[in-house]
This record gives C-alpha cells, structure tokens and sequence, in this order.
C-alpha cells in the first residue's frame, strides 16, 4: 500500500517480516477495510447496507461488519474525496468513486488486489463450529450481565478472571484438569 498522508501501512499482512508469515489477531490491519470497502465500490456504487451484505458474502458469511465500521468509515472516505455520497431514486444513500478515490486505489492496486481475494484465516471466529460460537457468545453476555449487577467489585473482578484464565488453560491443555483425548 502507498504511504500518503491519508494511510498508514507498516509492513502487516501475510509474509511480513517481524510476524513469521502470519498475519496479526485481527482480520484487517490499519487502513484495509478502508481499501477494502473502497474497491467494493469501484466495482459498483453501493450504500452502506449492500457494503455490509456484499462484505459478509465474500468472506462466505465468516465476517460481517457492524454499521458502527461502515458508516464512519464510508464519512472517512467521503471526507478524504475518495467517494460521494449521494442519494439514489430511493433516498438511499449511495457511495460513488471520485476521480481521486480511482487515483488513490490505482496507487495501491496490489493491496486491494489481495483483500478483495482475502479468506478469513483458520483461526478466524466465523471458521468456529457454531457450538462454540454459542458458548463464546453465552459467557461473554454472562459477563456483561455479572458486571452490569454487581460493577466494579475488585473480588468479583479477581474472581471471574481467575475462572476466566483457569478455562483458557483447560481449553490449550495447559492444566492436569483438561480433559485427556481417551475420555
């Protein structure tokens, strides 16, 4: 990706040196949903719904990006002159590419290359068995519901992130408690 004053590529990504090859926890670093979401609009005018849609179908339903990513991001772009909004026969608001917005991606053509044919990785939420998702998602509201209840308790604290680390252990097999492969 160019380095300009409107993006800032540090050498992430696959292959990158300093990471062994692997990308980082997240799966955008700084600045790519942005290429991302700009070349999905090249490709057609879109508003920040069909974004979303289109984003989900490409990633085969592994990701899908909250209105709080489109929308601010979509303001981003438009504030940089990379797109206009305008709103369609419907009223709805859609994102065109601007002459700079075309510059700007033929600057940096390789890296939006390789989101717009970006898989999420293995290790990817959206690659997790549903159950697991689940029981994810069930532990992280019974922690917001516990906290919300009882707020800031500096023992309940301690409390729940002893349990909390205690299971990530017995999950990695780090503990004498994890379950053996012979049960």
């Amino acid at each position: 990706m160019r380095h300009d004053k409107h993006t800032r590529h540090e050498g992430r990504g696959q292959g990158s040196p300093g990471r062994g090859g692997q990308r980082g926890k997240r799966l955008f670093e700084y600045g790519e949903l942005r290429l991302l979401i700009l070349s999905m609009i090249a490709e057609q005018p879109r508003h920040g719904y069909e974004l979303i849609k289109a984003i989900e179908a490409r990633f085969d339903g592994a990701y899908s990006p909250s209105p709080g990513v489109i929308y601010p991001t979509l303001s981003w772009l438009e504030d940089m002159g990379y797109v206009q909004v305008e709103p369609d026969a419907s009223g709805r608001k859609r994102a065109r590419l601007t002459p700079e917005g075309t510059d700007f991606l033929s600057a940096n053509r390789a890296a939006a290359e390789d989101l717009l044919t970006r898989k999420p990785p293995a290790w990817h939420r959206g690659n997790a068995p549903k159950e697991i998702v689940a029981a994810m998602d069930e532990i992280k509201l019974a922690l917001r519901r516990r906290m919300a209840a009882e707020g800031t308790d500096k023992t309940l604290i301690a409390t729940l992130a002893a349990q909390l680390r205690d299971t990530a252990r017995a999950i990695a097999g780090d503990t004498p408690d994890a379950p053996s492969d012979d049960s």
